[in-house]
């Protein structure tokens, strides 16, 4: 094996040591393989249609019978069904939010960091304005104008949080550019957008992976909230958001229909923040502390 082929092996192995000693990582990323599994096999687990009405057998609660493990809601659905499927739309929209969020964030990020100058005086204070505004009310002001559809939710969810991102990209950047490597690319007659793209952004792939993680989290939360506000996915479709707004009316008689979806959220938040602080600690340069 070449030395050129044998040190990004090392540094992984470094990387995933670093990363195990984070047991609180360990345990989010084994909740959060374990989340996308029953969410890419919903299909196989669920034992019934979701949408599958069925007034006879409403309220039922959980551990009642085999057909209906969790129970049912107040159309007779089944709410075991209805997580499964509805976790393959809230994870959806977390992950198509967070590649919208980080594709963003980072080419402003770059930009304003690498070209510098009024370029970055510019963007910057477009980034300060947008973050005058909480990312409620921006989402809630745009999905008046937009229907609420698996899409558009994602988009609008991804393109009202991308200040963060472009902040730390930006960061990265303006300390990279100053390397040896830079230089030397500049030297050599490489164009700014190969000096960007081909030689910043790899290096600073770090902080965007962090960011990428925890963005995942904070975008399934914030589809949750629409979708208990009513602008969210909108029946039949399931989603955690609209399980916990089609509860609420019954969490003094039925809380399960509320608990078990608000489990789900919690657990796949606190799983994407624990994972997103462990490889934090990893991959951060800051943070290194190499045995």
């Amino acid at each position: 094996m070449s030395a050129t082929a044998a040190a990004p092996q090392g540094q992984i192995g470094r990387v995933w040591t670093r990363f195990r000693r984070h047991r609180l990582a360990l345990a989010g990323g084994f909740v959060v393989a374990l989340l996308l599994a029953s969410a890419l096999f919903a299909p196989a687990f669920a034992p019934q249609d979701p949408t599958l009405l069925d007034t006879a057998l409403r309220f039922r609660p959980p551990f009642a019978d085999w057909a209906h493990p969790l129970g049912t809601d107040e159309l007779g659905r089944d709410t075991l069904s209805r997580l499964l499927y509805g976790g393959r739309v809230s994870l959806t929209v977390g992950l198509v939010a967070m590649v919208t969020t980080v594709m963003t964030g980072a080419l402003i990020g770059i930009t304003a960091g690498f070209l510098g100058g009024v370029v970055d005086n510019l963007l910057m204070r477009f980034v300060d304005t947008m973050l005058c505004f909480p990312q409620v009310f921006l989402l809630l002001v745009v999905a008046a104008f937009v229907p609420p559809t698996l899409l558009s939710i994602s988009l609008v969810i991804g393109l009202t949080s991308w200040m963060e991102v472009s902040r730390i990209v930006r960061a990265e950047i303006l300390h990279l550019k100053e390397q040896d490597f830079v230089a030397a690319a500049r030297a050599l007659g490489a164009s700014r957008a190969r000096i960007m793209f081909r030689e910043l952004l790899p290096n600073a792939a770090a902080p965007i992976l962090v960011a990428a993680t925890l963005k995942v989290a904070s975008a399934v939360l914030m589809e949750s909230y629409i979708s208990y506000l009513g602008y969210g996915v909108q029946p039949p479709l399931a989603s955690w958001g609209n399980m916990l707004t089609n509860a609420q009316g019954y969490f003094d008689t039925v809380p399960w229909l509320a608990i078990l979806p608000g489990a789900a959220i919690t657990l796949t938040v606190m799983g994407f923040n624990f994972m997103g602080d462990g490889l934090r600690d990893a991959l951060d340069p800051r943070l290194r502390m190499d045995p």
